[in-house]
């Protein structure tokens, strides 16, 4: 990753802590901050110890009279004073024509090719608010990139952010601006990922780590508060899931069958999903991950539930399906760890939750705190589990299926211990009372797929 811009000093003392952090972290990439037309803003990033600035000016002129109030010489005549007040003081200077996809085409090449004679490093193509098609795209970066070096800068009000990316970078950027998962403005910037990926994927051009993407992206996502789309490309949960039966079957045979490129080239696992869709051979083998083995009438007997609970609007997990296989089977499930009581309290300064648990023949009571009530009882659990409780709580996801003040909510959690891993979604109107039946009956699936005792720690 060759540049960072890092923040805009000029928001904020709080932004301006968070660029410097950046610039101490001793990173081999340019640290930029974005910096407006202003010399101020320049005297901020330097403050930060920045390398560089990616300087917004702008173009059209419905920026240019209805937002500054100036005239297009005033632009350009503003413009390369700033360029040469910022390389003066040692900075890297890319300079950014602003709404650049609505300006006059002889106008921005003007206005940009000013800034590199000044002294720039580099323009910057910007369709900052998703405007442009491919073909005008292009035909922009053209004139620029045979000015000097040129970069490009997409947005996806359209959905053509990533198109307009590869189109620009056809007719001559060298650089592109992206946002991990698309992360931006109004609909977002063309996404890292996808810019990354498809460099590789279709062009044999390697950029960046391929395999951290889908890391990166949770970690992102968990940090901006904003969710993933399961069907997001690349990182979607649902980008590398199979619940066709003709796909599933297809991909048991070639795990390509149905694929681009393997899920792992990002990070990723191949995923067999339970739903309306789905066939004899999924089915078979979702449950051979649990080793169980189905076959003939009773194959097509869960096959059948597995598609009319699907058909009632809801997400079989593997719960679901082994209920449904241990049902038609008419065996009696063996349970290792059962809730049978729960009592949490967040009133406090300390959030804490008290459990009462049946652990194979004995009974176990504990008690735990944490950040929520949820956090306390899931603490309490794993505190009466002992070591039996180091399974990985790999994902949990909470929906609300009904309105109002006494909603009831579904919990589903993913949890893995070893090679196995299994989902459970549990409803009610308590999500204290949801989470924690979804995570014991997740560790119960997973003890009882072993043998080993589940000792009480001392």
């Amino acid at each position: 990753m060759p540049y960072i811009e890092a923040g805009s000093a000029c928001t904020g003392e709080g932004e301006r802590r968070t660029i410097s952090r950046v610039t101490d972290l001793g990173l081999d990439a340019t640290i930029t901050s974005f910096a407006r037309g202003v010399q101020s803003d320049v005297d901020l990033a330097l403050e930060c110890g920045v390398d560089g600035v990616n300087l917004v000016v702008p173009a059209s002129d419905r920026h240019i009279e209805g937002k500054v109030g100036t005239t297009r010489d005033g632009v350009v005549e503003r413009t390369v004073e700033l360029v040469d007040y910022a390389t003066d003081h040692g900075l890297w200077v890319e300079v950014i024509g602003e709404d650049g996809s609505r300006a006059d085409l002889d106008f921005l090449v003007e206005l940009l090719g000013g800034a590199l004679e000044a002294g720039a490093d580099r323009v910057c193509y910007a369709d900052t608010v998703g405007h442009a098609g491919p073909d005008e795209a292009a035909e922009a970066v053209s004139r620029l990139a045979e000015l000097g070096p040129t970069s490009t800068h997409t947005h996806d009000d359209l959905g053509l952010g990533m198109a307009n990316t590869l189109a620009s970078v056809a007719a001559g950027a060298d650089l592109v601006h992206t946002t991990v998962n698309g992360v931006g403005e109004r609909a977002g910037n063309v996404a890292l990922e996808e810019v990354a990926i498809a460099f590789d994927h279709s062009y044999g051009v390697e950029t960046v780590d391929t395999t951290q993407l889908y890391d990166l992206a949770g970690l992102v996502s968990r940090y901006t508060g904003v969710p993933l789309p399961p069907n997001k490309a690349v990182i979607g949960e649902n980008a590398f899931a199979h619940e066709s039966g003709i796909h599933t079957d297809g991909t048991l045979k070639d795990e390509r069958m149905y694929e681009p490129y393997s899920p792992e080239k990002v990070g990723r696992e191949r995923r067999l999903v339970l739903g309306k869709h789905t066939g004899r051979a999924g089915a078979r083998a979702a449950l051979a991950e649990h080793d169980v083995e189905v076959s003939g009438a009773n194959l097509e007997e869960v096959v059948s539930r597995v598609k009319e609970l699907a058909d009632r609007g809801k997400r079989v997990t593997d719960a679901d399906l082994l209920a449904i296989t241990e049902d038609v089977r008419g065996t009696e499930r063996e349970r290792r760890v059962e809730l049978l009581d729960l009592t949490a309290a967040s009133g406090g300064a300390t959030p804490t939750a008290s459990v009462r648990l049946r652990v194979d023949d004995d009974e176990r009571v504990a008690s735990g705190v944490g950040s929520g009530p949820v956090d306390a009882a899931v603490s309490a659990v794993r505190e009466a589990l002992g070591s039996a409780a180091d399974a990985q709580l790999d994902s949990y996801h909470v929906d609300a299926i009904t309105g109002g003040t006494d909603a009831v909510v579904t919990v589903e959690v993913t949890m893995s211990r070893g090679d196995r891993t299994v989902t459970v979604a549990r409803s009610d109107a308590d999500i204290t009372r949801a989470s924690v039946v979804a995570m014991v009956d997740a560790l119960d699936r997973l003890l009882v797929a072993g043998s080993e005792p589940v000792p009480a720690d001392d």
